[in-house]
């Protein structure tokens, strides 16, 4: 009969086992694709960023006329 620590080390390594075999099923992307998605991230972030601070510049100097 195993014992507890043999079946939790057991049930550890399927893990890690299956884990590895469903990561060779996923289609990774290309490094071109990456450095693609990644460009557009960093567009959608600057043009968002540049917005808020954009509103925020203008609330604030709205505030301060009607102050």
């Amino acid at each position: 009969m195993a014992t507890k620590s043999n079946r939790k080390r057991g049930r550890l390594g399927t893990f890690f086992v299956k884990s590895w075999s469903e990561l060779k099923k996923v289609s990774w992307p290309t490094f071109k694709t990456v450095v693609k998605n990644t460009g557009i991230v960093l567009l959608v972030v600057l043009f968002f960023g540049v917005l808020i601070l954009g509103f925020d510049s203008l609330l604030s100097w709205l505030l301060t006329l009607i102050s």
